[in-house]
């Protein structure tokens, strides 16, 4: 869970928000497009971008970073989001629920 977690976060802190994303084995598909492959602890999108994850950190090929402390994560940009079950809620007013495989975001 923690490792789906941090992909979700990944995608939700890139350029390209992620809508609703589904987690078959190491491939994400998510309903924009985007598309991704994790090899070890970095994740390889379609749009270019990568994401890994190193320790509390989750670094995006964008610059921006993720820190992870406990159920709290906070990002480079000053937004933040705490996982309280199977939803993530981040600062913003954005949310992401985990239902199985599938990620719903709002």
């Amino acid at each position: 869970m923690r490792i789906l977690l941090a992909i979700v976060i990944a995608v939700s802190a890139s350029a390209a928000s992620a809508q609703n994303c589904q987690f078959l084995g190491n491939q994400t598909y998510c309903d924009n497009g985007l598309t991704g492959q994790r090899l070890g602890n970095t994740t390889h999108w379609n749009d270019g971008s990568t994401s890994q994850r190193l320790g509390s950190t989750t670094y995006n090929s964008d610059g921006s970073t993720a820190q992870h402390l406990g159920n709290n994560t906070f990002f480079s940009d000053g937004t933040s989001a705490q996982t309280l079950g199977n939803t993530t809620y981040f600062s913003n007013g954005r949310s992401c629920q985990r239902l199985g495989n599938q990620v719903y975001c709002n």
